[in-house]
């Protein structure tokens, strides 16, 4: 079947950004539930994507959905026709969250750039485990659960709500990230300190071995996204609690506050993060950056500004075991997915 994407962008382009994002996941599933999917998007052949073993788990290929896009969790085998390896949903929170008033979300077409202040709008993390469990159903690569707190809890007392989305998530996620990194939760990001994120990071773990034990020994592995606006310094000392810590992965980046990448743009002064091909540089140089520092036994997924097959490469050269994208697929549409599944 053609690629039919750029004739329907102008038509979705059209309408706000956020309306637009609510009826593409409602077309793909319902072309999933009829059976379209598989049409539209068929599998790349098998001889065109390599497996890869990245956190004790094995990916049909490298590219997946960032989180952020799925964040209630019911499309996951429809997105994942599209040919990804592996799917992350969320970021879900213990209760349901609206989330920030609208307009919260806005293209910068020209920079295939969006600008996003969502605020985990979500529908609490037993209803996301819910319709995960439905919509999963075919979907034969990775699917990670990407787990936040919610906005009235105080960073006091964040690890309850992280500890209590593991709890909720384990037994269905192959691997959870922790998303310290979202800037549209005031002072979520302050929990990238180095003393704060070393004792998430460890009370995390302690009950993920609680919860191992209870499961039958299965071990599910704890990622955690972090910013591209860290300092140096910041980052070293991360990297300094990553290695000491053992954490299984870290997925770098996340949405960028810095503006001067699409200064003059009528919209760069939103408040939110930044991602999208403006971000291409920044992410590949954290991931540089951190690989330095990081034992070699601990993977990076590389997100941030992957618009095609040679961003990707520049991002697996810096050191990353597995790509996400999610603004690029807005602006590209799936073809990007099968060009990036067969690296």
């Amino acid at each position: 079947m053609p690629d039919l994407y750029p004739l329907l962008r102008p038509l979705l382009f059209r309408l706000d950004a956020e309306r637009a994002h609510h009826l593409t996941l409602s077309l793909l599933k319902w072309s999933a539930s009829v059976g379209l999917n598989r049409l539209a998007f068929p599998p790349p052949p098998a001889g065109k994507q390599t497996p890869v073993t990245v956190m004790g788990l094995t990916f049909p290929n490298r590219v997946g959905l960032a989180a952020g896009l799925d964040k209630t969790g019911e499309c996951v085998a429809a997105l994942g026709a599209l040919g990804f390896g592996h799917i992350e949903v969320g970021t879900v929170t213990p209760r349901p969250q609206a989330g920030n008033p609208r307009p919260r979300l806005f293209r910068l077409v020209e920079e295939e750039a969006i600008i996003n202040r969502m605020g985990f709008n979500n529908p609490g993390v037993s209803a996301l485990v819910a319709n995960v469990e439905r919509s999963r159903r075919g979907f034969h690569g990775i699917l990670g659960i990407n787990i936040g707190k919610n906005k009235d809890t105080p960073n006091e007392s964040a690890a309850d709500d992280y500890v209590q989305c593991l709890r909720a998530v384990h037994a269905t996620a192959d691997y959870v990230t922790v998303n310290l990194s979202s800037p549209n939760t005031p002072g979520l990001r302050d929990l990238q300190g180095a003393t704060d994120c070393r004792s998430l990071i460890l009370k995390l773990q302690e009950e993920r071995q609680i919860l191992a034990n209870a499961q039958g020994g299965r071990r599910v592995p704890l990622a955690l996204k972090i910013a591209p606006d860290l300092p140096a310094e910041s980052l070293r000392e991360l990297a300094e609690v990553f290695n000491e810590t053992r954490l299984d992965a870290v997925i770098a980046t996340n949405t960028t506050l810095d503006r001067t990448l699409v200064k003059g743009h009528p919209r760069a002064e939103e408040a939110g993060g930044l991602s999208g091909r403006p971000l291409t540089r920044r992410a590949t140089e954290t991931i540089a950056r951190l690989r330095e520092r990081l034992d070699p036994s601990i993977p990076i997924i590389g997100v941030g500004g992957i618009s095609c097959v040679a961003d990707a490469e520049e991002k697996l050269a810096a050191g990353a075991s597995l790509v996400q994208i999610y603004s690029s697929l807005i602006f590209r549409g799936p073809k990007l997915v099968a060009e990036l599944a067969a690296l």
